[in-house]
C-alpha cells in the first residue's frame, strides 16, 4: 500500500480491515490487533477491529456494490458511503452527544471508520427484551429538533442550505423508500413477504381500497418533493444504540433533503410495533400493561420534547423574518405532526408485509400469534394514514394507538 486516497475499491476481510487501520495509524505499528465480522444489516459490511492489549476498538464500515438481502442482482451505488460519512459528521457538528465521530472516511474505498458502540445495546434488541431506558425519548426529540431545524430554511442560511442540499442526492436508495414503503405493500407485488393466510385480510385492507391509495399517493408525493431538511432516511429502532442513560444515531446512508415528519413518523412507528409486539413478548398482564405504558410514553415524550426545542430553536436562531409572524411556528409544527402520522402509518405497513420485516415481530414463533400482531398493526397502519388529519395532538395518537393492542 501507498496512500490509502489510492486503494482500488474491493470489499474488506477481517485481515484488510486490520491492514486498513494500521495503515490509517488508528493504532501503534505494534499493536496486536483483532478483527470480526459484525454486521448484520442488508447493504453494508462491518468490522471490528481492537486491540486487545489496551482494549482500543473501532468500527469499519463499508458498502457493498449490491444488497446483501438480496444479492449481486440488486445493484447499488458506492456512494451512499460518502453521503453517510458527510450526514454523520455535519450531525456531529450539531449534536455530539447523539452521534458517531468519524475518525476517516474513503470514497475510493466506501469506508467509514468510527466510534465502536459495542458497549451499547441495540434499541430494538433492549426494547424486544422489555428494559427501560429513562432519557430515550427526551434524547431523540432532541436530536430530531437540533438535526431537522439546523439542516432547514428555518435554522441554515437559505443559500447555504441550497448548497448542502446538493451535496445529499440520494437517488438510488430514495428509490428504495419509495418502492418499499410507499408503493410496493399496496400492490400485490412480488418483493412483499406475507403469510398465506394473511393474503385475503391484506387484499381487503390495503390492496382493494383506493381511497387508502390516493391517501398513500399523497404521502408518496411529500416524500419525493418535500425537500424541507436533511432528514437521517432510515430512523428505526435498529439504528439506534443505546445504554441506560445515553443514545447514539447511526447508519445514516438513506440521508437526503425531504419532509421534517419522515424520522418522526420512522422512529414513532417502530416504538408502535414493539407496543403491538409485546402483547405476545409479555405474558403476565400486569407487566404488559406497565411496559406497553412505558412505550406509550415514548411516544408523547419524543414527540413533546422535539416540539418544545424545535420552539426553543425557533425563537433563538431565526433564519427568516416571517418567522416572527404569530401562529407561523405552530402551523410549521401541525404540518409536521400531520405528516408524521401518515409517515408513521405506512412505515408500519411496510414491516408486516415488506421485504423487511423487524425482529420484534418476526421473532414470534407461532404463526398465529405474529398474524395477529401483523393485522392489529397493519389495521392501525392504515387509520393512521387516512386518519391522520384528525389525529390533532400526541395525546390523540396516543389513545388511538393504545385501542389497537
Amino acid at each position: 500500500m501507498t496512500t490509502v486516497e489510492q486503494e482500488i475499491y474491493e470489499p474488506l476481510n477481517i485481515e484488510t480491515a486490520i491492514e486498513l487501520s494500521k495503515n490509517l495509524q488508528l493504532f501503534d505499528h505494534d499493536d496486536h490487533l483483532t478483527s470480526e465480522e459484525i454486521g448484520d444489516g442488508n447493504l453494508n459490511l462491518v468490522f471490528r477491529v481492537k486491540n486487545e492489549h489496551s482494549g482500543k476498538s473501532v468500527i469499519i464500515k463499508q458498502a457493498l456494490p449490491y444488497a446483501k438481502v438480496v444479492g449481486s442482482s440488486w445493484p447499488l451505488t458506492l456512494d451512499r458511503a460518502r453521503i453517510e460519512s458527510e450526514s454523520l459528521k455535519r450531525t456531529y457538528q450539531l449534536v455530539p452527544k447523539f452521534t458517531p465521530k468519524v475518525y476517516f472516511s474513503n470514497t475510493n474505498l466506501a469506508v467509514t471508520v468510527m466510534d465502536d458502540l459495542s458497549d451499547f445495546t441495540i434499541l430494538r434488541k433492549g426494547l424486544i427484551a422489555g428494559n427501560i431506558y429513562p432519557n430515550l425519548a427526551k434524547d431523540i426529540g432532541h436530536f430530531l429538533a437540533h438535526t431537522l431545524f439546523f439542516n432547514s430554511d428555518f435554522g441554515l442560511n437559505q443559500q447555504e442550505k441550497k448548497v448542502q442540499s446538493s451535496r445529499f442526492i440520494n437517488p438510488e436508495l430514495c428509490k428504495i423508500t419509495e418502492d418499499l414503503v410507499f408503493t410496493d405493500p399496496f400492490y400485490d407485488h412480488g418483493t412483499n413477504n406475507i403469510d398465506e393466510d394473511l393474503k385475503p385480510f391484506v387484499s381487503t385492507m390495503l390492496w382493494e381500497d383506493q381511497s387508502l391509495k390516493l391517501e398513500v399517493a399523497t404521502l408518496k408525493k411529500a416524500f419525493l418533493t418535500k425537500g424541507e431538511t436533511l432528514v437521517h432516511g432510515d430512523l428505526h429502532t435498529g439504528s439506534i444504540f443505546v445504554r441506560e442513560e445515553d443514545t447514539v444515531v447511526i447508519d445514516p446512508e438513506f440521508a437526503f433533503y425531504g419532509p421534517m415528519g419522515f424520522d418522526i413518523g420512522a422512529f414513532i412507528a417502530n416504538i408502535i410495533l414493539n407496543y403491538l409486539s409485546q402483547q405476545v413478548h409479555l405474558r403476565n398482564q400486569f407487566q404488559r400493561q406497565e411496559y406497553q405504558q412505558y412505550l406509550l410514553n415514548i411516544i408523547d415524550e419524543s414527540w413533546n420534547a422535539f416540539s418544545e426545542e424545535f420552539t426553543s430553536l425557533w425563537n433563538q436562531y431565526p433564519q427568516d423574518v416571517f418567522m416572527n409572524i404569530d401562529g407561523y411556528l405552530e402551523q410549521t409544527l401541525q404540518e409536521i405532526f400531520k405528516d408524521t402520522i401518515g409517515f408513521a402509518g405506512c412505515k408500519v405497513i411496510r414491516r408486516m408485509i415488506g421485504l423487511a420485516g423487524v425482529e420484534d415481530v418476526e421473532c414470534i414463533s407461532n404463526q398465529a400469534d405474529r398474524n395477529k400482531v401483523k393485522k392489529a398493526a397493519l389495521t392501525l397502519g392504515k387509520k393512521l394514514i387516512v386518519e391522520r388529519s384528525q389525529i390533532a395532538t400526541i395525546n390523540e395518537l396516543v389513545k388511538v394507538v393504545s385501542e389497537h393492542a
